[in-house]
């Protein structure tokens, strides 16, 4: 037994040694950006809760009245212990705030990935994928059997050449994220539509960190204006919808297929009520006033001040603020530097970037004060000259 242990422990300190050893750290959440940790508080600059709606009012309350109404568990799937009233009413809200026929919600996005890529291709089929895509896009094209290309970084040029030497016949998928989570670049999707369109491609797009965030929160096909020319919408209810669980949207003939042969979905047990219910109260927050996206560029546009004001050249286009700083360990040393003045952020080692690409990536909430935006960017500025 300890020896085939040993190679694990090996790998261990490999990672010790090379600074990309990883452990969670226990916080309580006691507001949408701030925590406790030792009786101390913590400002929150590393969660994806773009809008804040974590501890919106509404969002709370519903969460409570669906435990108080209908307990607190699923108890199965949905193809056999029946779908919950709850989930018919949050894929139709889904369907319209996506411009879509019908939607299908998934226990995370991770999963809606992982099991839509597999569903959808075969072994005749061709997956062309960005190189700066998700890990659940990645891996949901390992799962495939289809031959998957990977194209250079929203490089068009590149996506087009490998497009025309495909069989026009067979189906082939073009898949990217909208916003890129470690960069907060946007995606040329109007551009891909273009080329899915000339060499007959299917499109698929993950708008886990665009919905809530571009379009007025209706996510990158809104923002592109693109309506009915993406075919496949893959979203989270776990970052700007402040829940848990994934979904995707396109034509009623796509989610049928989905139902029957998506296997993340097939043999996952349900999500919650609370869940359910508190994704239908975020999304209706969002669908019914923009008041918030509007406060959250407000917050990029001010932190883009503060950058500009502090000599850190960067263009933001979204929520995610990467500061690049190349070093595994200088990343660790100004992480642990700005927690120790009780701000939280997140030291972006490989494999999740690129070798000597180690960043420090912050991400901006709605909820975030001008006061703790100004006292972030003035400490991280302190430590990077």
């Amino acid at each position: 037994m300890q020896d085939n242990l040993n190679k694990y422990l090996t790998e261990i300190e490999f990672l010790h040694q090379q600074q990309l050893y990883r452990k969670p750290i226990t916080y309580i959440p006691i507001s949408a950006t701030k925590v406790i940790k030792d009786d101390e508080e913590y400002l929150m600059m590393a969660s994806n809760n773009y809008l804040g709606l974590t501890h919106h009012p509404e969002v709370k309350k519903a969460a409570i009245n669906a435990i108080e109404k209908y307990g607190t568990g699923s108890g199965g799937s949905r193809l056999i212990s029946g779908s919950h009233i709850l989930f018919s009413k949050l894929e139709q809200a889904l369907a319209e705030f996506k411009s879509t026929e019908k939607a299908l919600v998934f226990n995370t996005g991770y999963v809606a990935n992982v099991g839509t890529i597999s569903a959808l291709t075969s072994s005749n089929d061709y997956i062309i994928s960005d190189e700066l895509n998700h890990a659940s896009i990645i891996d949901g094209c390992r799962l495939s059997k289809a031959k998957t290309l990977i194209y250079a970084h929203k490089n068009m040029a590149d996506l087009e050449n490998i497009l025309k030497k495909l069989p026009y016949s067979n189906t082939k998928l073009i898949v990217t994220d909208s916003v890129f989570s470690m960069d907060g670049d946007i995606a040329s999707l109007d551009e891909i539509a273009y080329l899915a369109h000339k060499y007959n491609a299917l499109t698929m797009v993950d708008d886990a960190h665009a919905t809530g965030v571009l379009g007025k929160g209706h996510g990158s096909v809104e923002h592109f204006h693109l309506q009915g020319k993406i075919d496949i919408q893959l979203g989270t209810l776990s970052k700007a919808l402040a829940s848990e669980g994934g979904f995707v949207a396109g034509k009623k003939i796509l989610i049928e297929y989905l139902i029957n042969k998506a296997r993340s979905y097939i043999f996952s047990t349900a999500l919650t009520p609370a869940d359910i219910a508190s994704s239908l109260a975020a999304l209706s927050l969002i669908t019914n006033d923009n008041s918030l996206v509007d406060k959250l560029y407000d917050n990029i546009s001010y932190v883009q001040d503060l950058l500009q004001q502090n000599n850190i050249n960067m263009k933001l286009m979204t929520p995610i603020v990467p500061i690049i700083v190349h070093s595994n360990e200088k990343a660790l040393q100004i992480a642990k530097k700005l927690y120790e003045k009780h701000i939280i952020l997140s030291a972006i080692r490989p494999p999740t970037v690129p070798q000597n690409q180690s960043r420090l990536r912050l991400t901006i909430s709605a909820s975030h004060t001008k006061n703790d935006l100004k006292f972030v960017i003035t400490e991280l500025a302190k430590l990077l000259f």
